[in-house]
């Protein structure tokens, strides 16, 4: 059995305690030998699960560089889940480090910030996973696969909607302060939402028409966009944070043999064939979870899910969202 892959943690946020659950149980293939977080309180939080598994918690080293200063030789690999304005230079700095990275969406602000980190990742040789739930998704993968090999025919039309109360739930947090956040609900949460119809459609988007309204709040929490794909295909997003909690979507791919319905973060696939009466769950590999999935990768067993190439896909897209909505609608296209 190969050693457990000895890993940092930097940010120690609700992210990284959703993540922590899973990795604290597979003390076989990971080793946390120190987390970097500011806030005591935060790290306070995080250092309690530990506890809970009946491990020692890590030691907090709240400045990045003097972490690896210190700890670069004996790491390999990092989980980042940072406000979103510090993941381009945390990211940075571990690839350069030498470190394999899983890094929490959405990947960076916009799209130059994208292309910087692909360049980043390309001259240091490095792994860099994007923790995109539907990319990492089971279901979406293999909905991907049924939709490129022709199975329902000519793909026509996309469309998807997100909602929640994100406005009430990060009210007077960062993620509702734009220089820190670099968006709202639809770069945010909405994140999930660009990403898997992206990997849904499988083409770049051509050109996006959208509407934007904070609804009295410092970012946007409701948002519309209809778009074109390269090849005519037609697609609109929703996206609505004011609703009452939990939070939920609803993804439709419409095909000239069938209709796909799945969910942004990739939780169930069904499919109603062409003939028949009702939508009928698709049978999928069990999901390894990103970390599990960032090990594989890590070792060769498997392709990168998510690579930054998604996260720029992404970025394009909501970049375009923006510049749209700031002329009220006016059509941009994609990457321009």
């Amino acid at each position: 059995m190969s050693e457990p892959v000895r890993t940092a943690i930097v940010g120690c946020g609700i992210m990284t305690r959703i993540h922590l659950r899973s990795m604290l149980q597979q003390s076989d293939t990971t080793c946390i030998a120190v987390v970097c977080e500011p806030s005591v309180a935060a790290y306070e939080a995080t250092a309690a699960l530990f506890r809970e598994a009946g491990l020692e918690p890590p030691p907090n080293e709240p400045d990045l560089d003097r972490l690896l200063a210190e700890y670069r030789d004996r790491l390999d690999a990092v989980l980042i889940s940072t406000p979103h304005i510090h993941h381009l230079a945390h990211a940075t700095a571990c690839l350069e480090a030498g470190l394999d990275v899983l890094l929490e969406k959405p990947m960076v602000m916009n799209t130059a910030e994208a292309k910087s980190l692909i360049e980043i990742r390309d001259r240091t040789g490095g792994l860099l996973v994007v923790a995109f739930t539907g990319s990492l998704s089971p279901q979406i993968q293999t909905a991907a696969q049924i939709l490129r090999s022709g199975e329902l025919g000519q793909l026509l039309n996309i469309s998807a909607s997100v909602w929640g109360g994100w406005g009430i739930q990060h009210y007077g947090t960062w993620r509702q302060q734009p220089e820190i956040s670099g968006g709202g609900f639809m770069f945010d949460t909405g994140a999930h939402l660009l990403n898997t119809v992206a990997d849904l459609a499988g083409e770049d988007f051509l050109e996006v028409a959208a509407w934007l309204d904070n609804h009295g709040r410092p970012v946007e929490v409701l948002g519309v966009a209809m778009a074109r794909l390269e090849s005519g295909v037609l697609v609109t997003l929703n996206g609505c944070g004011e609703t009452p909690r939990p939070y939920a979507s609803d993804v439709r791919v419409f095909c000239t043999k069938g209709i796909m319905y799945t969910d942004v973060w990739g939780k169930w696939l069904k499919i109603q064939r062409q003939g028949r009466k009702h939508l009928r769950a698709v049978k999928v590999p069990p999901s390894m979870g990103a970390w599990q999935q960032f090990l594989a990768v890590r070792k060769g067993k498997m392709p990168n899910p998510c690579p930054p190439e998604a996260g720029l896909r992404m970025a394009r897209l909501y970049d375009a969202i923006k510049a749209s909505a700031l002329q009220n609608g006016v059509p941009v296209r994609c990457g321009e």
